[in-house]
C-alpha cells in the first residue's frame, strides 16, 4: 500500500496528540513534517509535545517546523489546561530529559522546502488554528499550487459551536486565517467540523481495551493514549453528563485522509465570519438546493461518516503491531 505523504499542521493537545500516535501506526499515512502552533496549547507546549513523542517513538527524523504564536487579528491566544491538560498531554508532564532537543529555530521556511521535495503527492492537514497554513498561502501562492490535497478539522455549520453558541475553536481562533485559506486554495479543501467529529465517540471500555493491550506488548507510545484521553473525558463528562465517551475530532479528520475511510462530503460554498460580537468565527455554508448560491469559495464539507467503520479500521491500526509498522 502506498502511504499518503502528509505534512501535519496542528497545537498539539490531546486530540492532535492522538491523531499523531494514529498516523505511527496505520499502513496508509505517513507524517513527513510538522508545524507546530499556537492554540489549545501554547506554540512552545506544541513543539515540547512533538519532540516528546519523538523521543517516544524513537523517530527523530521527521522535521519539526516552528509555526505561529498568535492570530492574524491580532488577539492574544487564550489555552484550554482544562481539557488538554497543563502540558497539553491530560495528565501526563513530560520530563525536561524526555523533550528538550535544545533551543527552539524558527525554521519556518523548510514549509516550502517539504512542499517542493514533494510536489503533487502532499497532502496538508491542519488540526489546529489555520494562522501558519494562511501565511504560506499569502507568502507562497506559487509553491502552494503543488499540493495534492488540503484537510483542515474545524467549523460547525449545523451544529452549535465548541466555543461560542456559533463557532468552532479552530476557525474562531482565526477567522481571517480560515477565510484566507478557503480563498487562497488552489483546489476544493476537505473540511471535517464538528457535525461529524462530535460523533468520533471513544468510550472507556474502549480505551481501557487498548490499554490493556499495550501493557501486554510492554509499548510505550500506545501507553500514553489513555491517561491523555481519560483526562479529555473527564472534561467532556463534566459538561455534557449525557456523553459515553470522548469525541476525538482531530483522529477522525486524519482518518479521512485513508483509502479506507467511509465519510461523505458535499461541496458548498463556505464563508467565515469575521465580524466581532457573537457571530466571530461562525462558519456559514449556503447548503440550498437552489441554483441562486452565494459567490463565496466552494469546498468539499463532511457531512457524515460511517462510525462502526471509523472504528475497526482505527482499532486495526491501534492494535498492530511493532513488526507491522516496519
Amino acid at each position: 500500500m502506498l502511504k499518503k505523504k502528509v505534512l501535519f499542521f496542528g497545537d498539539f493537545g490531546v486530540d492532535d496528540i492522538v491523531a499523531t500516535i494514529y498516523s505511527y501506526y496505520t499502513e496508509e499515512i505517513e507524517i513527513v513534517g510538522f508545524v507546530a502552533d499556537y492554540g489549545n496549547i501554547s506554540k512552545e507546549d506544541a513543539l515540547r509535545n512533538i519532540y516528546f513523542l519523538q523521543n517516544k517513538f524513537g523517530i527523530t527524523n521527521i522535521p519539526v517546523i516552528s509555526g505561529a504564536v498568535s492570530a492574524l487579528t491580532g488577539d492574544l491566544p487564550n489555552y484550554f489546561p482544562e481539557i488538554h491538560g497543563v502540558a497539553g498531554l491530560g495528565s501526563i508532564i513530560p520530563e525536561d530529559s524526555e523533550s528538550n532537543n535544545g533551543p527552539v529555530s524558527e525554521n519556518f521556511y523548510k514549509v516550502v522546502e517539504i512542499v517542493n521535495q514533494y510536489k503533487g503527492e502532499l497532502t496538508i492537514y491542519c488540526a489546529g488554528r489555520l494562522t501558519s497554513l494562511a501565511t504560506v498561502f499569502v507568502l507562497y501562492p506559487e509553491t502552494m499550487k503543488h499540493l495534492k490535497d488540503i484537510y483542515i478539522m474545524g467549523g460547525a455549520f449545523t451544529v452549535p459551536g465548541n466555543v461560542t453558541p456559533l463557532a468552532e475553536a479552530n476557525f474562531h481562533g482565526d477567522p481571517y486565517a480560515a477565510n484566507i485559506v478557503l480563498q487562497m486554495a488552489p483546489m476544493k479543501v476537505y473540511i471535517i467540523p464538528l457535525d461529524v467529529t462530535m460523533y468520533a465517540i471513544f468510550t472507556p471500555a474502549m480505551i481501557n481495551r487498548l490499554n490493556d493491550y499495550y501493557q501486554n506488548q510492554e509499548d510505550k507510545v500506545g501507553l500514553l493514549i489513555k491517561p491523555m484521553v481519560d483526562y479529555y473525558y473527564d472534561f467532556y463528562k463534566k459538561n455534557y453528563p449525557a456523553i459515553s465517551g470522548s469525541p476525538l475530532h482531530d483522529l477522525l479528520a486524519i482518518w479521512s485522509i485513508t483509502e479506507q475511510s467511509e465519510i461523505s462530503f458535499k461541496q458548498v460554498p463556505i464563508k467565515v465570519s469575521v465580524n466581532k460580537g457573537v457571530t466571530i468565527g461562525q462558519s456559514a455554508g449556503d447548503f440550498r438546493d437552489s441554483p441562486d448560491k452565494e459567490s463565496w469559495p466552494v469546498h468539499n464539507v463532511a457531512l457524515q461518516f460511517n462510525y462502526n467503520v471509523f472504528i475497526k479500521q482505527v482499532f486495526n491500526a491501534f492494535l498492530s503491531s511493532p513488526k507491522e509498522r516496519q
